[in-house]
């Protein structure tokens, strides 16, 4: 079984018992409160704070696989979703993304963001070229270098890319405690837009020194692995979730965990990832009503730790 597949399994285990009510964003109290929305510090734009995803789910080109992803980003719209995150790493995700967002009507309603990953001018420009292609659009609302490779040569071609008006932001990403250091030194000295870094209530390290630099330079953050790639559907497997989560509008362990990450002030968006319309609508839901505050959070992380 996949890592995809595993945890959709796992998530679907701890869905199963859930009422549907608990499911849809249309129904409580969170469901009769706004979007949450955050502000990108770099213009002051407002962005929904629980965006989608690609990596896996949107690698596909036909099918019923293809058919759900376009259910997935249709009700992701519908609901007031805007960032979408993407890569040439991710198979036929970028591919998937500007198909659909075409079908769909949903051209330039979309906050598109994806990434270069390869070494050399050339290279960097040819890579995202072809992003712009297959995503369907002429203006990029957000290139991100990955993992920092040979990230001195992009951000020169992506400055000038933003002073031109190609892309309208420019960022860095990475996923792993490793390179904290290194990310640290780069945000201090090059001041980018946008971090794209793993945060979650079972990799909550970034939370320590980068979201706080991010927020005291102006660095919009988002949020990847929000679920560790279903790891933390894994912890709390045949558990209950606990009757205090209503006290911030959590309905479901998935709700639990993003509104975590979005309590944190720093976070601008957290991007889960999914193909599965009923987990999007779960998604999504976290996005609305209460956060927990500051005690709550530190209990929720105690209830995952025991």
């Amino acid at each position: 079984m996949g890592k995809l597949d595993a945890a959709g399994g796992r998530r679907r285990i701890l869905l199963k018992g859930l009422a549907a009510a608990a499911m849809l964003p249309s129904t409580g109290m969170a469901g009769d409160s706004p979007s949450i929305t955050r502000r990108i510090p770099a213009s002051g734009e407002i962005v929904p704070a629980i965006g989608l995803g690609t990596w896996q789910s949107f690698d596909v080109s036909s099918g019923a696989e293809f058919a759900a992803a376009k259910e997935t980003l249709r009700q992701f719209a519908g609901l007031g979703g805007t960032v979408v995150d993407s890569s040439p790493m991710y198979g036929k995700s970028e591919f998937a993304v500007g198909q659909l967002a075409s079908q769909l009507g949903l051209v330039g309603k979309l906050f598109l963001a994806t990434k270069v990953w390869t070494t050399g001018r050339a290279a960097g420009i040819h890579q995202m070229d072809e992003s712009f292609s297959l995503m369907g659009t002429q203006r990029m609302d957000l290139m991100q270098i990955h993992n920092l490779l040979d990230a001195t040569t992009h951000m020169k071609t992506l400055r000038g890319w933003k002073e031109a008006g190609r892309i309208r932001y420019w960022g860095i990403t990475h996923y792993h405690s490793g390179a904290y250091a290194e990310i640290e030194r780069f945000m201090k000295a090059e001041r980018p837009d946008f971090l794209q870094i793993n945060y979650s209530l079972a990799e909550p390290e970034s939370g320590e020194r980068l979201l706080p630099l991010a927020r005291d330079l102006g660095i919009a953050v988002i949020a990847n692995r929000p679920f560790a790639e279903g790891a933390l559907f894994a912890q709390v497997k045949g558990k209950t979730l606990p009757p205090w989560a209503a006290d911030f509008d959590a309905a479901s362990w998935a709700q639990f965990f993003l509104k975590w990450i979005l309590a944190d002030g720093a976070v601008t968006c957290a991007i889960p990832g999914t193909r599965n319309p009923k987990y999007l609508a779960d998604n999504m839901a976290a996005g609305r009503g209460r956060l927990p505050d500051q005690s709550a959070r530190t209990r929720m992380t105690g209830l995952l730790r025991r």
